[in-house]
């Protein structure tokens, strides 16, 4: 991993302690402390590193809309950042390796380019109760995607899981 890359991380990586454990409530991860995973230190593939930036990102911004479990806030607005900020971190491992290649990471880097990510994450990741922009351009969306994203399969990665940090500390966890 450049240490380029680990100092850009770096406020986030000493903001979450590292878990390897996954709480799991109805199927969803609960919680109001985000944990890092263990790998997301040591793993040096360029797209898990990209989702460890989404990861932070998300989580970052799931903590700021708060409520009483952080960890099932969920906004457009949220989910529009964290995307971008793959495409970035995609962007720039790919500047470093030109050869770097991941099906998803690089549909979605073409979606950022057409100028329809917002549309895209709408279209494949809006949930109930979100504001979605009025200006959103589905119509133009709908004929890039069909002409662009012929097969494509949405992806979310998180590297990493919400805990509580009260069961954390009861369990003797950092």
């Amino acid at each position: 991993m450049s240490s380029r890359f680990v100092l850009a991380l770096l406020p986030g990586l000493l903001a979450a302690a590292c878990s390897s454990q996954v709480y799991l409530k109805d199927g969803v991860t609960d919680g109001d402390t985000f944990y890092l995973s263990q790998r997301a230190l040591a793993e040096d593939d360029p797209a898990y590193q990209a989702w460890v930036r989404y990861s932070l990102v998300l989580s970052t911004c799931q903590l700021g809309i708060g409520g009483e479990n952080p960890a099932r806030a969920t906004s457009y607005d949220c989910e529009l950042r964290a995307r971008r900020n793959l495409v970035e971190a995609w962007q720039e491992k790919t500047a470093l390796d030109p050869e770097t290649s991941n099906r998803y990471l690089d549909e979605l880097v073409a979606v950022e380019a057409a100028g329809y990510l917002g549309e895209y994450v709408a279209y494949y990741h809006a949930r109930q109760g979100w504001t979605l922009p009025a200006d959103l351009d589905d119509r133009g969306f709908s004929g890039w995607r069909r002409e662009h994203l012929a097969g494509h399969r949405e992806r979310t990665h998180l590297t990493g899981s919400w805990n509580y940090a009260r069961n954390t500390a009861a369990a003797g966890r950092p």
